[in-house]
């Protein structure tokens, strides 16, 4: 009885801490919320009542509705193409993760690998996008959706090359003089010191990769491809005057990119709940 009613108060602070948490965050949002509501308003009355001729700009009613009509089916059915780009995204984002993680380590263990790859790494993330677009889809096929991936995969190889050879090679130096005190071998390093610290570099190099994923992907449809695309839904709504189904394919791939973004954070607080940037966004 005693430790129940020493366990009760612990359990309701805990609650009280919580609960006091979620209203915090509350007052935080807020004013954001209402600032996007005040937007959105002030935009449906500027649109609805001041002549903007030249100015194609539909209103946020008129955007809803097209997404709503075109969502599964129409001329250019939203949610397919929302999930065809998702698609081609994710597996840049996939590949040009495993590359840059795999040429990171390389780059960390070897002097000569850092001077010959990260050049390399360099001059990649230079060329502009739409230099490599023509040339992946005719390499891969331009309805194949691996040229857009590859596209995306180029966009996202020098973040993570770049964060995951800071990460795995600016680690405690005590730490790492220590381990080699006990004649741990290069892979025991790896695994139990630079692995864990390159995480967070990790992490932040994928965040960045998921913005970059979606804008490469679409970038890359503008150069062709399949119809049922976010790009091409894009490039063709508005050659047709249908502003309101651009504005909604636009926004459609900021909601999936915000999305992937949000997944990303959610992996990183359960991998690394020990790290201090993870614990000052908890707080």
């Amino acid at each position: 009885m005693t430790s129940a009613a020493a366990a009760s108060p612990g359990r309701a602070s805990r609650r009280a801490r919580s609960g006091g948490k979620w209203i915090g965050r509350f007052w935080f949002y807020l004013p954001a919320v209402i600032l996007f509501v005040a937007t959105i308003a002030a935009w449906e009355l500027i649109v609805r009542n001041i002549d903007l001729r030249g100015f194609p700009l539909p209103t946020p009613t008129a955007i809803v509705t097209a997404l709503g009509d075109n969502w599964a089916s129409g001329r250019w059915p939203l949610g397919k193409a929302a999930g065809a780009t998702l698609f081609e995204a994710v597996g840049g984002l996939a590949i040009g993760t495993t590359l840059g993680v795999l040429i990171s380590m390389l780059t960390a263990r070897f002097a000569t690998a850092r001077e010959l790859l990260l050049p390399l790494a360099v001059g990649a993330s230079a060329v502009p996008i739409i230099a490599f677009a023509p040339l992946m889809n005719n390499w891969f096929g331009v309805l194949n959706p691996l040229s857009k991936m590859m596209i995306v995969a180029v966009l996202v190889f020098f973040p993570v090359v770049v964060n995951m050879t800071r990460g795995l090679t600016q680690v405690d130096a005590a730490a790492l003089e220590l381990l080699r005190s006990y004649a741990a071998s290069e892979w025991t390093i790896l695994r139990s010191l630079r692995l864990p610290n390159a995480l967070p570099y990790f992490f932040t190099a994928l965040k960045i990769g998921t913005t970059l994923s979606l804008i490469g992907a679409i970038v890359g449809e503008y150069f062709g491809g399949a119809n049922d695309v976010l790009g091409r839904v894009i490039v063709q709504s508005a050659s047709a005057l249908r502003f309101d189904v651009t504005w909604a394919a636009i926004i459609l791939a900021a909601i999936t990119g915000i999305a992937l973004y949000l997944a990303i954070v959610a992996i990183e607080r359960a991998a690394i709940p020990w790290h201090a940037s993870v614990r000052s966004q908890e707080s």
